[in-house]
């Protein structure tokens, strides 16, 4: 691999650094008071995201709902402010769907009325249909209708997300009120160094949400060599507009193949340098340029996966 200039090696140090990836956490509670989120739509991506970052179980008071960009992420049950505070805007991101799908406001508070109702144990969805309508509540189970209810629900701080795709209502939890400015000294800890407009894709906020955020120093740090195999939705890429820093433009389309998934990729010192996969008996890596020292990191991650650890290089 070629030498970095000093100025991103040093920014992706820092970055690997403030992802725990080069630092990594004892527990889920660390972990979350460190990077705030972890994407959770894919429930194996985000053991695999975890275990990354040291962590090998989920356990812990933490909460599977949507938050940043509308999207499922694992919170820490104290951070569950962000929700209140992202609520306006992804409410009003989703509002014509709704409104095409029958949705309207009134319908909306009867739904999360009868789901505190029929929610009396953690439900899978079909099962959420059939009892909403046994109360009045029709929805078509074929539609995307019961999807962005039950979203509507979630950021209304009334049900969340298991790690098996249930839904259950939301326990009481501590209020706390934080803001727009709270949340971006927040990302910067997770981030940074990182830009508003890196913090407005990362969040969904609205621009014009964001004026006069303040400078947050983040803490020196040296490259060290650390390999990490990442994968689909790892929030290593995922947070930031401008990923050119960590990943080259001409290799980009390898890694990003839209919709916001993530080839699976190899990262060392905070530079994506390769693809990979699962094959029957361990991994293939493929480089963007020359071959490298993967290190200790297949058998790592063989290990967490439970497949085997054979190299192929492709």
């Amino acid at each position: 691999m070629a030498a970095r200039p000093n100025d991103i090696a040093d920014t992706l140090a820092r970055r690997m650094r403030s992802q725990r990836l080069s630092r990594p956490a004892n527990d889920i509670t660390e972990l979350l008071g460190s990077v705030f989120a972890l994407q959770a739509q894919d429930v194996p991506a985000l053991r695999l995201a975890a275990h990354a970052r040291g962590v090998a179980s989920l356990d812990g008071p933490v909460v599977r709902t949507w938050a940043m960009r509308g999207t499922l992420h694992l919170i820490a049950k104290d951070d569950l402010w962000v929700v209140d505070l992202l609520k306006p805007s992804i409410l009003a991101a989703t509002r014509n769907r709704r409104n095409q799908l029958g949705l309207t406001d009134d319908f909306c508070r009867r739904g999360v009325s009868a789901l505190i109702e029929v929610l009396t144990e953690p439900l899978a969805r079909p099962e959420i249909v059939t009892r909403l309508a046994e109360v009045g509540v029709p929805l078509d189970p074929g539609s995307q209708a019961p999807a962005h209810l039950l979203l509507y629900a979630a950021v209304s701080s009334v049900l969340t997300r298991t790690l098996d795709d249930k839904y259950e209502l939301l326990d009481d939890v501590p209020w706390r009120y934080e803001t727009v400015e709270d949340l971006w000294r927040r990302y910067q800890r997770a981030y940074g160094p990182a830009t508003p407009a890196d913090f407005a894709v990362w969040s969904g906020l609205p621009k014009r949400e964001l004026r006069d955020l303040p400078d947050v120093p983040a803490e020196r740090a040296e490259p060290d060599g650390t390999v990490r195999m990442l994968g689909h939705f790892d929030p290593y890429l995922l947070g930031y507009k401008d990923r050119s820093l960590a990943l080259d433009p001409g290799s980009a389309p390898r890694v990003q193949t839209g919709g916001g998934f993530l080839t699976p990729h190899v990262v060392v010192d905070g530079e994506v340098v390769a693809t990979w996969r699962k094959t029957p008996t361990g991994f293939a890596v493929r480089p963007f340029a020359d071959r490298f020292d993967l290190r200790d990191e297949p058998e790592r991650v063989a290990a967490f996966t439970g497949t085997g650890a054979d190299l192929t290089w492709e």
